[in-house]
Formats: structure tokens, C-alpha cells, sequence
């Protein structure tokens, strides 16, 4: 029972959102576009005929039971599935009108175009500044030093971190509470200027306080990235994003405006799911 009120009051608030934002005349147009994706990990198929459309500069949540596919749907965004010897991925994935999958593209540039927060924080073994710099340094982003410090600064605090750590940035990363560790971790993402931004449950290791701070970041940054991010919760789904993507065996069953999937989905398997009898 409290889950459904936690999750019925989110949506609303949602509706409260999207009102405003209507009124704004924000209209969103289509970043990343996904036809007829499959995928295999070997002989097993983990994904059959995905089309789904992605918004620029919203928040779009994939959810749905553990193994249906939507964490190996997130990792073809950024082609990190190449690196599964055995994962072959058909179809066609489109960031701003150029398939990723074509031969032409470097796989380097594109990592760098759409960054990825992963489940558990995962700072390297290095200092604050350096795990901000890597990227910008790798990319060549910054002419000298001071640029590069201006880079790190301005990370830090769209991340939200900059207040927290300004006077130990010299420290390891590793030595940071596990919600600034993974707020870091999206400043590194943020540092080599990406336009996407793939989350894959970047709150699940983190206690409720933490989470909030996270959720507040990703409503900020979709200002100015497109983020996707895959979660377990419910409330999480409904809270920070506006348009809902419900993945079951491996299919995605249907997608569309957050309010309306939680409020009046068209499939009954998404209904089932999002009230609790499965998943």
C-alpha cells in the first residue's frame, strides 16, 4: 500500500511538471533513435525488434523485471556491448541523423558524445581533480592548465560536488562517501562535454538521502544533456523522468509519456508490473 501511494504521489507531482512545462512550449525532438535492435550473447537473443525514439534534454527511464533486457539495451547507446566478444547487435541506432554502428565511426568519440554512470560508483584510483581530468586531458579538451582547472571546477559543480570537495581535491576519490563518489563519477562523465548521458541504476548502491541528491542532479542536468537511465524503481521512474520505456522478456512493450504509462498503461503486462504482481 505504500509503495502505490509513494508512486501515486510522484505521478502527480509529474503531472504538476509536465503542466508547466507544456505551457513553456517545450517541444521535444528526437536525439537518439533505435529500429529493429536485436541482440545475442551467443546462440541466447537478450533483445527482438526494439524501436524506441529518445528525446533530447529529457529523462527517459527503462524499466521493468531484472534479465528483460533493458541494461543490455543501455550499453548498445554507447556500443559498450562491443566489448563482449560474444554480443552481436542487428538493427539501427541513430544519434543525431548518423548511425553508431556504422564502420565510419570512432567507437572513442562516441563514448565520448554519450558517457555512462554505472550501478556502482566507480572512481578511479587517482585524486579528485585527476578522475574530473582524465577525460579532458585524454581528449585533448583543455590548450593548458588553466583551462583544464576550469574544466575540472565547472564538473564538479554541475555535478553538484564542487562545495563538498574544493579544499581536498587532491584527495583519492576512493576516499569519498559513496553519493559523492558517484556524483564524481557523473562529473567525470559531464568533463569531456557529452550530449548523452546513460545511467544504469546509479542509485541502487546509495542510502536514501544520497539517492535524493542524485535525483535532484539528474533533474538539473536535463537541462543540458539527455540522460537515460535504467531503474528498478517505481517511484524513481516516476519522480525524474519524462517519458517511460517498460522492457519484459527481452521486448519492449510499450513507451511513452511517464504520467500516462503509470496512470493508463495500454498493455496489461505493464499494468501488472508497475502494481506489484510481478517483477
Amino acid at each position: 500500500m505504500t509503495r502505490h501511494l509513494e508512486l501515486k504521489t510522484a505521478v502527480m507531482d509529474k503531472k504538476t511538471e509536465d503542466r508547466s512545462e507544456a505551457a513553456l512550449g517545450n517541444i521535444p525532438s528526437t536525439k537518439i533513435s533505435a529500429r529493429n535492435v536485436n541482440v545475442f550473447y551467443g546462440d541466447k537473443q537478450a533483445l527482438m525488434d526494439v524501436n524506441l525514439d529518445v528525446n533530447a534534454r529529457e529523462v527517459t527511464a527503462l524499466i521493468g523485471p531484472s534479465g528483460c533486457g533493458k541494461s543490455t539495451f543501455l550499453r548498445c547507446l554507447n556500443r559498450m556491448n562491443d566489448v563482449i566478444d560474444i554480443c552481436r547487435v542487428s538493427g539501427e541506432i541513430v544519434l543525431d541523423g548518423r548511425d553508431i554502428y556504422d564502420r565510419s565511426i570512432d567507437v572513442v568519440q562516441l563514448r565520448a558524445l554519450v558517457g555512462m554512470v554505472f550501478q556502482k560508483p566507480n572512481p578511479f584510483p587517482k585524486s579528485i581533480f585527476e578522475n574530473v581530468a582524465y577525460g579532458p586531458r585524454i581528449h585533448g579538451l583543455a590548450n593548458n592548465g588553466e583551462e583544464l582547472d576550469e574544466i575540472v571546477m565547472s564538473s564538479l559543480e554541475r555535478a553538484g560536488l564542487l562545495n563538498e570537495v574544493k579544499d581536498r581535491l587532491a584527495e583519492p576519490g576512493t576516499g569519498l562517501s559513496g553519493g559523492q563518489q558517484q556524483r564524481l563519477c557523473i562529473a567525470r562523465a559531464i568533463a569531456v562535454s557529452p550530449e548523452v548521458i546513460l545511467m544504469d541504476e546509479p542509485c541502487s548502491a546509495l542510502d536514501p538521502i544520497a539517492t535524493a541528491r542524485i535525483e535532484e542532479l539528474i533533474d538539473e542536468l536535463r537541462a543540458n544533456f539527455t540522460i537515460v537511465i535504467v531503474t528498478h524503481s517505481m517511484q524513481q521512474a516516476a519522480r525524474v523522468s519524462q517519458r517511460t520505456a517498460f522492457f519484459h522478456l527481452g521486448s519492449l512493450v510499450e513507451v511513452g509519456d511517464t504520467v500516462d504509462i503509470f496512470t493508463n498503461p495500454s498493455d496489461k503486462r505493464t499494468q501488472d508490473y508497475i502494481t506489484g504482481r510481478f517483477g
